[in-house]
């Protein structure tokens, strides 16, 4: 697959993950010092991996948030949370991979994990409401 195709498609899956409105912003507010971090990640994680069909969305989100949750990366891990709008990962599979996170990364990350997740998914519902 050509660079273009990989960064193309990488779009792509990253607008229907994180969302329409994120993606924007995200290049709304890319400069030329982060231009190449922004076609990196869009082609590399969103072109290369994410849009492989080995796996469904909702698996690859499952997985992103364990991870994310495991090495303490919280600012990704929230957008990653709000992203289960768009890959179809319930908040009881999200807990189920936090407890996974517990046993095999350390309850201190999971229980970071799982504190950002309740408040994450209370805004969610509460958003939901307002329409």
């Amino acid at each position: 697959m050509a660079d273009d195709d990989l960064y193309r498609g990488g779009l792509t899956v990253r607008k229907s993950v994180l969302g329409e409105a994120h993606v924007a912003r995200a290049t709304a507010a890319t400069t030329d010092f982060d231009r190449p971090f922004q076609e990196l990640i869009t082609r590399s994680a969103w072109g290369s991996v994410w849009q492989r069909e080995e796996l469904t969305k909702r698996d690859r989100s499952l997985i992103t948030i364990a991870l994310l949750a495991a090495l303490g990366h919280y600012d990704e891990l929230v957008m990653h949370l709000r992203a289960t709008r768009n890959t179809g990962a319930t908040m009881e599979e999200v807990r189920e991979a936090l407890l996974h996170v517990a046993i095999y990364a350390g309850v201190p990350a999971a229980n970071h994990a799982i504190q950002l997740a309740k408040k994450t998914f209370e805004e969610m519902a509460a958003e939901d409401k307002q329409g």
